[in-house]
């Protein structure tokens, strides 16, 4: 099971830290990974931790979000910096039960949260 928090309504240039704990297993036998939904668009995946802990990031939050974990909490992070209006989306994470070399564009999520909904305004 994944449950996110951290999600809210911030302006423009502003931060937020979003968490997703795992219970059941442990997040260092997974690649990590978020995704995010915004109103009428599909859902995209934005960043992505392996198993050795290679991270890759898609062009649209590159240099502004950090994905990260701890695997004694049991809890990954995603630290937005500077967001804007077009961040504006419901944040997922998931997981992916297979082990290697895995980025953004190449996970295959088996398990998914329930959902953070982040809200930058203007």
């Amino acid at each position: 099971q994944l449950v996110e928090s951290g999600g809210g309504s911030v302006q423009a240039g502003g931060s937020l830290r979003l968490s997703c704990e795992a219970s059941g297993y442990s997040l260092s036998r997974f690649c990590m990974g978020w995704f995010r939904q915004a109103p009428g668009k599909e859902r995209e995946a934005i960043a992505a931790i392996d198993t050795d802990d290679r991270v890759s990031y898609a062009d649209s939050v590159k240099g502004r979000f950090t994905i990260s974990r701890d695997n004694a909490k049991m809890t990954l992070y995603l630290q937005m910096t500077s967001l804007n209006p077009g961040d504006t989306a419901m944040y997922y994470c998931a997981a992916d039960i297979r082990s290697g070399s895995i980025t953004f564009t190449t996970m295959q999520p088996h398990y998914w949260g329930q959902g953070t909904q982040v809200t930058v305004s203007s």
